[in-house]
């Protein structure tokens, strides 16, 4: 039987079930409503309800410390990337009862953040990451029910893709460096920032003439192993030459593929973003962009090589089973989805359809001819 008792105008109850005693408030102001609280949480408890004694009292803030916490401890998602998601909604629902965030609210954040600017696939990135917080807390005891969250219709998905004349002519703009860089991009799909710039040379097998990924390194955990083609070798190996060359002039190892090649000899105190010599390239944005505006291709993501790839792989005939081991493409209806068709495709089908239409019409005239 619960014991009542007052702290200033709320009745609090004292329970004890299974020989544990704790106390909670009942929220309550009158006597009566305070008992017929206590009889209800104490069957909820005898019945063996989970027991959420907080859960009216839990904060976004402290779910979304527990989830920060269980992606840097488990490895589901990039700290980082998750990072940034959770401050734009920090910045909605800091303070917030976390039982109190239900439908509406999505939908609320999503209006906000569209007259920010952002894109639908962004906000359904965001509210995914606010999604799992909830579910979190839920299987922590710390709320009840996992409300629905609505998420936006998304555009379609980016089509965009390199032409041979089209790449080469952004690269012959870039650095020697950045070039090997987008070389491997360009021929294997590997994405750029997670995958090829943080390359170390005991990745990369000369002699064998293969570079690999381990596992853990890539978005969906799997490792990898390609074969280099003898351009991409040649290219390599120069990169190896140039690294050696910096090596030795600040007598120490360099163990990452794409080093800065220029730039400072050590970081300056209270300064950020300073490239500083033989430390590894984190982005390729500034001579990326400036290569493509001057190559008359403006505003083209480097991610375009991975559909690019994909493309190239389709049409050299290379099995898909294979494929997918070389761009990582965990499914193959992931993989379906870079396989774009181009207007040049389609030209070219318009071409071989009217040469066999033109060919069957030839033969069937020398047929009716051959019958005469």
């Amino acid at each position: 039987m619960a014991y009542l008792y007052r702290r200033g105008n709320v009745w609090w109850a004292r329970l004890s079930v299974n020989g544990r005693r704790t106390r909670l408030s009942t929220g309550c102001e009158k006597e009566t409503d305070a008992r017929k609280w206590a009889k209800a949480e104490e069957g909820r408890r005898v019945s063996g309800e989970p027991v959420l004694p907080r859960a009216d009292r839990v904060k976004y803030d402290e779910a979304a410390a527990d989830l920060r916490s269980y992606y840097v401890t488990s490895g589901e998602r990039e700290p980082v990337e998750a990072g940034w998601r959770l401050r734009r909604l920090d910045r909605y629902f800091a303070g917030r009862r976390l039982a109190s965030i239900g439908p509406g609210d999505s939908t609320a954040y999503a209006q906000a953040r569209q007259g920010q600017g952002a894109s639908n696939a962004t906000i359904n990135r965001e509210l995914g990451v606010l999604g799992r917080m909830l579910r979190l807390a839920h299987e922590n005891n710390k709320l009840l029910r996992i409300p629905m969250l609505r998420k936006l219709e998304e555009a379609a998905p980016r089509s965009g893709f390199f032409e041979t004349e089209q790449y080469e002519a952004v690269r012959r703009r870039l650095p020697e460096d950045a070039r090997v860089a987008c070389d491997l991009a360009y021929t294997f799909g590997w994405r750029m920032q997670s995958e090829v710039l943080p390359l170390e040379w005991r990745h990369v097998d000369l002699k064998a003439a293969t570079v690999r990924l381990e596992p853990g390194s890539t978005k969906n955990d799997d490792g990898r192993t390609v074969y280099l083609t003898p351009a991409l070798l040649a290219a390599l190996s120069a990169q190896r030459e140039r690294v050696k060359a910096l090596e030795k002039r600040l007598g120490r190892i360099i163990p990452c593929v794409f080093p800065h090649l220029t730039g400072a000899k050590r970081q300056s105190v209270g300064l950020r973003h300073v490239r500083v010599l033989g430390e590894r390239r984190q982005d390729l944005r500034r001579c990326w962009v400036t290569a493509c505006t001057a190559a008359g291709v403006p505003g083209r993501l480097k991610h375009d090589f991975r559909r690019t790839a994909v493309r190239n792989l389709e049409r050299s005939g290379v099995s898909r089973s294979v494929a997918t081991k070389i761009t990582g493409h965990r499914t193959e209806a992931v993989y379906r989805r870079y396989a774009i068709v181009n207007d040049q495709d389609l030209r070219e089908a318009a071409a071989k359809l009217a040469g066999a239409q033109s060919g069957g019409t030839v033969a069937d005239r020398a047929g009716q001819e051959g019958r005469k």
